[in-house]
């Protein structure tokens, strides 16, 4: 789907909403991009993660593995479509995420990460950092949203691709205009 008819779909289903917000990395934005509106509609999700799993078709993959919660279902779906395993990365009490729930990797495996919206790439970076321990060849990363305009993409080292970019503004809290304007904050995010 080309990014025109992304973007108005995702304005259809009520995926951007404009405010105040902090987002899960802290900083604060006037708009925020609520992934669930679209995951709400499993034929929608689907056809999303047709044109993330098309890329990767006779890859061989070992696993799809995404962060929870959106990226998890993301992952659930393109494994499903890719005919293989989705492994999730999920938050533990130490900090940053990890494999639990006795998920393993084979050392090398070729594996693809999926996540749900990109603005600094905290969830990846905590993701690749969960299996970094059985150094697998990883085949790229995949997001439904990257609210960065492309510059969160590039410090990964391996290829990162978004359905639909964005450049969308975020604020240190300390020099937030919309915080100078008292404008009330709403925190919708998962971290806490």
């Amino acid at each position: 789907m080309d990014s025109t008819r992304l973007l108005t779909l995702f304005q259809q289903l009520g995926v951007v909403m404009n405010g105040h917000f902090v987002l899960s990395s802290g900083r604060h934005s006037n708009e925020y991009w609520e992934k669930f509106r679209l995951l709400e509609w499993p034929r929608v999700t689907e056809r999303l993660c047709q044109d993330i799993a098309e890329r990767y078709q006779g890859r061989m993959l070992s696993a799809v593995i995404g962060p929870t919660t959106g990226g998890a279902l993301l992952a659930q779906e393109v494994a499903r479509q890719l005919d293989t395993r989705c492994l999730l990365a999920e938050p533990v009490a130490e900090g940053g995420r990890g494999l639990r729930r006795g998920f393993k990797l084979d050392a090398f495996a070729p594996v693809l990460i999926v996540d749900d919206v990109l603005t600094t790439g905290l969830s990846l970076r905590e993701t690749l950092c969960a299996i970094e321990p059985y150094h697998p060849d990883i085949a790229g990363i995949e997001v439904l949203i990257d609210r960065s305009g492309g510059t969160a993409a590039t410090q990964f080292s391996v290829p990162c691709h978004a359905l639909l970019s964005v450049t969308a503004q975020t604020y240190s809290p300390t020099d937030c205009p919309l915080c100078a304007a008292v404008v009330p904050l709403v925190k919708p995010g998962t971290r806490g």
